[in-house]
């Protein structure tokens, strides 16, 4: 089974493209944390300190800013989502079942 990096998108309810993003998300299998920020100032301010943008879905992977929804479909397009969503943990690091 595949081991993902942990996955956080900011999000507002309504907004078709963070809705896109994570559709994405979970047909690749990845789980997410997602953050709402529509009536949050607090969190949404966060998300533009961390992201330096003002629009949503803003999206990490691991520590990897990678951007909004046309970001992630263009690692989607040139084939590199998987290995950056990959955690690359070897099978020494993860612990028997």
């Amino acid at each position: 089974m595949a081991q993902f990096k942990p996955v956080t998108i900011y999000t507002t309810e309504f907004c078709p493209y963070c809705i896109r993003a994570k559709r994405l998300l979970e047909a690749k299998g990845a789980s997410f944390e997602e953050i709402k920020v529509d009536f949050n100032a607090a969190l949404r301010q966060e998300m533009m300190q961390k992201s330096g943008r003002r629009t949503v879905p803003q999206i990490w992977v691991g520590e990897e800013h990678v951007g909004g929804c046309d970001e992630l479909y263009g690692l989607e397009r040139a084939g590199t989502l998987d290995a950056l969503l990959q955690s690359g943990a070897s099978d020494e690091s993860v612990s028997p079942s």
